[in-house]
């Protein structure tokens, strides 16, 4: 049966979320009740108070049940979190190479910009372009960069490899035609949450023409080690453990798993990929994992820099309307963006 939160059309519910978020401190510790801790972490009000109205929705779960319901309710968080940057930016359909794609172009930003290729996350069975709108025009705007945001093939309709494949082909693509894009072709730039961090870090690994900077947010980066995060945050912080094994049942076959184009923390030699801004979330099942990729790619000789917000869960990234720390973090990787883009080596030919 639904609850009563469910029968509110999420336009209203979203009104009424933000004004929740409004009220004095005091007020929403009192709703939110009393401060969490885990491992040596507190989670941050802001947060808490998001979980609680999650769960006000009743038993909807990120994953579980039909995959059509589960598409459903992840969409159903557009409407929940709608926020636009106050600078308009352009979008227009892009057609990368057999694989649709949506090019956002902040107001008033020159040609010859930096470009950012974003793969959405979802557990490469859920979410699209749509899901993650709101947080391509806040990069977009707050990094001062195009954004090529990849609708690429979900499964189980279209199983492993199909979208690491879709996610090489886009990149390709991009890179034969940033100047079309209006985009600096020395300064390309892959990025994505969840398992979009996993289809770029897989590009980054294996694009014929390195990307010359990663954007990775809490990325999903080897399939075959269960890490001690999956049991400090299997229940209760947004992802559960039983999402996890969902998605990966409907995505990969457990003997493809090892994989590189699966798993890329496997790969042999990390040494060639890009310079890199890894954000985790420390209550996160996909933490440990995320942050043994960033351990992997210093030790090759990586230039990377690793943040856990550790006040903060898994998908912080879509939820930056909200302000507080959910667009403190997502400011932050902004930034990093934009100066490993701006900043950074050009030393293409």
């Amino acid at each position: 049966m639904a609850s009563l939160i469910e029968m509110v059309p999420p336009s209203v519910a979203g009104r009424m979320l933000r004004s929740v978020f409004a009220l004095p401190e005091p007020v929403k510790r009192l709703i939110a009740g009393a401060p969490v801790y885990r491992d040596g972490q507190r989670l941050a009000l802001d947060t808490q108070l998001l979980l609680l109205m999650m769960r006000l929705e009743g038993e909807r779960r990120l994953a579980g049940g039909t995959v059509e319901d589960a598409r459903e309710g992840l969409s159903r968080t557009k409407v929940l979190l709608p926020g636009v940057p106050a600078r308009p930016v352009a979008t227009r359909k892009v057609d990368a190479g057999g694989v649709p794609a949506r090019l956002y172009t902040p107001k008033g930003l020159a040609e010859g910009s930096p470009l950012l290729v974003f793969y959405h996350g979802g557990g490469w069975v859920v979410g699209d372009i749509e899901t993650h709108d709101t947080v391509c025009r806040y990069l977009a705007v707050h990094a001062e960069v195009r954004v090529l945001s990849i609708e690429y093939r979900l499964a189980p309709e279209h199983p492993y490899p199909a979208a690491p494949d879709d996610a090489l082909a886009a990149y390709a693509y991009a890179v034969e035609h940033a100047g079309e894009l209006g985009a600096d072709p020395s300064a390309i730039a892959v990025g994505g949450d969840s398992a979009g961090g996993n289809l770029a870090a897989v590009v980054g690994l294996l694009a014929e023409r390195t990307p010359d900077f990663a954007l990775l947010f809490y990325p999903a980066t080897d399939f075959t080690v269960r890490r001690r995060s999956r049991e400090l945050f299997e229940e209760g912080f947004y992802l559960t453990d039983a999402d996890m094994v969902w998605f990966a049942d409907h995505y990969v076959p457990e003997e493809r798993r090892a994989e590189v184009k699966a798993s890329p923390m496997l790969a042999d030699d990390l040494s060639g990929f890009p310079p890199t801004y890894l954000a985790t979330a420390g209550f996160d099942p996909l933490r440990d994992e995320g942050e043994e990729f960033a351990k992997r790619l210093d030790k090759a000789g990586v230039r990377v820099a690793v943040r856990r917000q550790e006040d903060l869960i898994h998908g912080f990234a879509n939820t930056w309307s909200l302000g507080g720390r959910f667009r403190e973090a997502l400011s932050e990787a902004a930034g990093a963006l934009r100066t490993g883009l701006y900043a950074g080596p050009r030393d293409r030919d």
